[in-house]
């Protein structure tokens, strides 16, 4: 276990490894399917709902006059990311086949993260606060503008079959709930951070069971059947090699925009972050009736790469951060 704290795989990212494993031998068939894909629709809607009960209005109030900063975020998220992923179309069909091709595309598309984002910031001595108006604006943004760009890029470059119509399923199962979470929010966050560790299982559970219901319906498919080894470990050098470019950026931008450190920490963390959480319930609504498994295969290989790879920047700039204040001490 010392190994794996080291390379920062915490219990969750093994949970998700499990859960892959668990879909690949028991994949749930017929009448199974149907139950786990009914459990699936209630979970996506208890996870919304519990983000709506966690987010404080007063502290997202708090960030928002930053609005330069946000509106970097913003851009990394929505913008820069959408253009690398349509300049990896070059990858097709040698590297990546085309349906892993649409979930890397898909992958560029969703918003930010929100917890890890704000609690590497947090590590890395950043500034909070922006981190949590940023990173949950990506999110509800997300609701709207992923189904948008998805539309735009992705049918008319023939990757998806995606229809107006699922941007009322996504209200549906994600925003909706997430407003009932923000009106009953006064009423239940003393009972929530009560009991912050069985909501924390109800929170992953939920994201677990998303991930079985995704791989069981590949394995119907026949989802490594359709993949070579060489294909798995091209995605992997892939999803590297984006995270690579966006931090190299992000960074950038930050520095020549003339940003304080720890706006600098915000828009890295931020701005080149992916929400597995989000993208996952997005994915099903979207590509409901196309082969799943294969589409969100980026996104978690992606999601796993930048937890792993995040952990170790913020550990180091803490350090850094602790040097220079002993240094003016």
């Amino acid at each position: 276990m010392r190994f794996l704290s080291k390379l920062s795989i915490d219990g969750f990212i093994l949970a998700i490894l499990a859960t892959v494993a668990v879909a690949s031998v028991f994949p749930a068939r017929g009448t199974g399917a149907e139950v786990v894909a009914w459990a699936t629709k209630i979970a996506i809607a208890v996870l919304f709902l519990l983000y709506g009960t966690r987010l404080s209005p007063r502290e997202a109030l708090a960030g928002l006059t930053h609005w330069r900063l946000h509106l970097v975020v913003l851009g990394c998220t929505f913008l820069l990311f959408p253009l690398l992923g349509l300049a990896a179309a070059v990858l097709k069909p040698h590297v990546l086949t085309d349906d892993l091709y649409t979930g890397l595309l898909f992958l560029c598309l969703v918003p930010s993260t929100v917890q890890s984002s704000i609690a590497f910031t947090s590590i890395a001595k950043g500034n909070v606060p922006g981190a949590i108006v940023s990173a949950t604006t990506s999110n509800l943004l997300g609701v709207f503008v992923t189904p948008l760009l998805v539309i735009a890029l992705m049918n008319t470059t023939g990757e998806a079959n995606v229809e107006v119509s699922s941007i009322v399923d996504i209200v549906l199962q994600l925003l909706v709930p997430f407003l009932i979470g923000q009106l009953i929010r006064p009423k239940v966050i003393g009972l929530l951070r009560r009991y912050a560790e069985p909501t924390k299982l109800v929170d992953r559970g939920s994201i677990l069971l998303v991930v079985y219901s995704a791989f069981s319906a590949g394995m119907v498919e026949g989802i490594w059947h359709m993949l070579s080894p060489w294909r798995i470990v091209a995605l992997a050098a892939v999803c590297a090699v984006l995270l690579a470019i966006v931090l190299g950026l992000t960074a950038l931008i930050g520095r020549t925009l003339g940003f304080d450190r720890g706006d600098r920490i915000v828009i890295v963390f931020c701005g080149s972050k992916k929400s597995l959480a989000t993208g996952l319930p997005m994915a099903t609504v979207l590509f409901a009736g196309q082969p799943i498994g294969l589409i969100v295969l980026p996104l978690m290989m992606f999601h796993q790469i930048q937890l792993m790879t995040c952990a170790v920047l913020a550990q180091r700039w803490s350090r850094d951060a602790a040097a220079d204040l002993a240094e003016t001490a």
